[in-house]
C-alpha cells in the first residue's frame, strides 16, 4: 500500500471530503483531560493530542445497548426479526492501543458462528488510526504490550511529522480514498526518513513499564494463581466494573427481552456486562463460582494476559490505562503487574 502527504493546513479539508462520503467522529475535549469520540464536522471540533478517551473506540462496533431481536407471537406462529443498525462511519484519530483494541474483538466476533451486527458495522467503518510521540500519561503500559507502534488494523495511518501528516494507507479503501485528494501527494524519500528518524527516537521514549519481558508475563500468572496479590485487590476493589466498562478488548454483555403493553410484541436487546459484577458468575441454585472480589480480579488479569494467549495466541490487554485512569479504588494494573513480577519472576 502506498504512502501520502497531509500538510496540516489541508486538514480541515480533508475531514470535509471524509464527511461528505460518511459520519466522521474523533476525540473532542469534555474539559480538563477527559476525552470522547463524537461526530465532528470540521477539524476545528476534534482534538489529537489526547489522552484515551472515556470509552474506546469498541462503542462503535458493539453499542454498550443495543436491538438485536423484535418478536411478535399474537399469532399462531411466533414471528421474530433480527434488528442490525450499521451505517457507513469514519472513525478518526485512533490511537495504536484502540486500533490493537479493534483487532482483538474482530478475532473474537468472527469466530464462528460469527455476530452479525458487529462484523456489520466493522464492514462499514473506515479506520483512520493516528501514532502517539510520546506517552498519554504515567498510566500507560504500550510499550510493554508493544502497542505503541502501529501494527496493521486500519484503512489509514497518521503520524504527525510537525508541519504535515505521514499518512500510510492500510488498505484498497484508504488508498482509494487519498487518490482522490489532489492536495496529498505521495511521500518522498524525504518524508520516509523523517519517518525513519522518529520511530527510532521512539526507542528512547518507550520503554517497558513493568520490568518483565512481555512473553514471560503468562508464565508469571501461573506461578502466581494463589498470590497475596489477588486478595490485596480484593480488599480494596468496589465492583463497579469500571474498569472492564472502559477496557477496550473486554466483550462480555448479557441479554434481556422486553414485552410491550400489549403483551404480544418486544424486543431482544444486549447491554455490557462485567466480570466485576457479583452477579456475573451466578448460577441456578444460587451458586456463585466468583463470589470473592479478589477472584473476580484474578479472573480479569487472567483474561488479558493468560487465557486468551492460550486460545489466540494473542494478549488482550492494549496497555491503554484505561482501567487505572478510572479506578474508583484507585487500583493500578502497572503496580498489580510489578508486584506479580517481583513475587514470581
Amino acid at each position: 500500500m502506498k504512502q501520502f502527504i497531509l500538510k496540516k493546513k489541508d486538514l480541515n479539508i480533508f475531514i470535509k471530503k471524509l464527511s461528505e462520503k460518511m459520519k466522521v467522529v474523533a476525540p473532542v475535549s469534555k474539559g480538563g483531560n477527559n476525552f470522547v469520540f463524537d461526530e465532528i464536522l470540521s477539524a476545528d471540533e476534534m482534538v489529537l493530542d489526547y489522552i484515551p478517551t472515556i470509552l474506546p473506540p469498541k462503542k462503535y462496533f458493539m453499542p454498550p445497548r443495543e436491538k438485536v431481536l423484535e418478536f411478535d407471537v399474537s399469532g399462531d406462529m411466533p414471528k421474530d426479526t433480527a434488528v442490525t443498525d450499521a451505517q457507513p462511519l469514519a472513525v478518526f484519530g485512533v490511537h495504536t492501543c484502540d486500533l490493537a483494541g479493534i483487532q482483538r474483538l474482530n478475532e473474537v466476533f468472527s469466530e464462528e458462528p460469527a455476530d452479525a451486527n458487529y462484523m456489520a458495522r466493522k464492514e462499514k467503518t473506515f479506520l483512520i488510526g493516528l501514532e502517539c510521540n510520546k506517552y498519554c500519561d504515567e498510566y500507560a503500559t504500550c510499550a510493554l504490550m508493544g502497542t505503541h507502534l502501529p501494527d496493521g488494523g486500519y484503512d489509514l495511518f497518521l503520524t504527525d511529522l510537525g508541519e504535515e501528516f505521514f499518512v500510510h494507507a492500510g488498505t484498497a479503501n484508504g488508498e482509494k480514498f487519498v487518490k482522490g485528494l489532489d492536495f496529498m501527494p505521495e511521500a518522498s524519500s524525504e518524508n520516509t526518513a523523517a519517518l525513519d528518524k522518529l520511530r527510532e527516537n521512539k526507542k528512547a521514549i518507550f520503554k517497558n513499564e513493568v520490568g518483565a519481558q512481555l512473553k514471560d508475563l503468562p508464565g508469571i500468572f501461573d506461578k502466581g494463581a494463589e498470590s497475596k496479590v489477588w486478595g490485596d485487590l480484593g480488599e480494596k476493589c468496589l465492583s463497579c466494573g469500571n474498569c472492564t466498562n472502559v477496557c477496550p478488548t473486554c466483550y462480555c454483555f448479557d441479554m434481556s427481552d422486553t414485552l410491550n403493553l400489549d403483551l404480544k410484541t418486544g424486543y431482544r436487546t444486549r447491554e455490557w456486562d462485567s466480570c466485576q459484577f457479583e452477579t456475573f458468575a451466578l448460577v441456578a441454585g444460587g451458586e456463585n463460582f466468583r463470589e470473592i472480589r479478589g477472584d473476580r480480579q484474578k479472573h480479569r488479569y487472567n483474561r488479558k494476559f493468560k487465557f486468551p494467549v492460550d486460545k489466540y495466541d494473542k494478549f488482550f490487554c492494549t496497555g491503554c490505562g484505561r482501567c487505572t485512569r478510572t479506578c474508583m479504588a484507585e487500583l493500578s494494573l502497572k503496580e498489580t503487574l510489578k508486584s506479580l513480577v517481583k513475587e514470581n519472576l
